[in-house]
């Protein structure tokens, strides 16, 4: 993997981040943490910037995320509650419970965005709720941007600063993401058991 990258940045320099890192966000081969501390590595042996891999790197990110986020137009209410319709019964799932989720995120959905971003995976996938709410576009790119430059600023930074031990960053990240999975699971299994202990008693 080491290789592959070192590959891709020596030969297209920051168009090659920006590429790798669109390609992560939309259909994630490589973790964005490997590509952004081994782009902070790579400013300590080339004439690459921290600068222009943040830049290039958040560039990259606001592409995919604009892929993801019109793929979720296309996935709108209007169109799951068709599904719902058909399905519903069997998800135990009705109309209103689809426009409850689209006005909560139409309600809270910018700062969701934002604080997504430096959630592993959900990171990336937060961007289709973003399209299926019609979030507006400028909100969207605001936010993401915001919290992408955050995120890749912080992990070029760490990998430029500890050059080339840059792959100790990214054991400590595996973690980080370890422990974010477990609370999302439990936290999912928490919603999960609300809403059909609400249903229950409706029923």
């Amino acid at each position: 993997m080491e290789n592959l990258l070192m590959e891709v940045m020596n030969q297209y320099g920051y168009m090659g981040i920006m590429f790798l890192i669109a390609l992560e966000n939309i259909f994630p081969p490589i973790p964005s943490e490997v590509i952004l501390t081994f782009g902070g590595f790579m400013t300590t042996t080339t004439n690459l910037s921290i600068v222009g891999v943040v830049l290039a790197s958040t560039a990259g990110s606001l592409i995919g995320a604009i892929v993801l986020y019109g793929i979720g137009l296309q996935l709108n209410v209007e169109r799951l509650e068709k599904i719902v319709e058909q399905w519903g019964r069997f998800l135990r799932l009705k109309k209103e419970d689809i426009h409850k989720a689209d006005a909560w995120f139409d309600k809270y959905g910018p700062w969701t965005v934002f604080f997504c971003r430096f959630v592993p995976l959900i990171r990336s996938l937060i961007s289709i709720p973003a399209g299926m709410s019609n979030m507006n576009l400028g909100l969207f790119l605001l936010f993401t941007t915001l919290g992408t430059l955050i995120w890749n600023t912080v992990l070029v930074y760490l990998g430029a600063s500890v050059g080339a031990s840059w792959d100790v960053i990214v054991g400590y990240m595996s973690v980080y993401s370890k422990v974010i999975y477990a609370v999302l699971v439990i936290l999912v299994i928490w919603l999960v058991y609300m809403y059909v202990k609400k249903r229950v008693k409706r029923d």
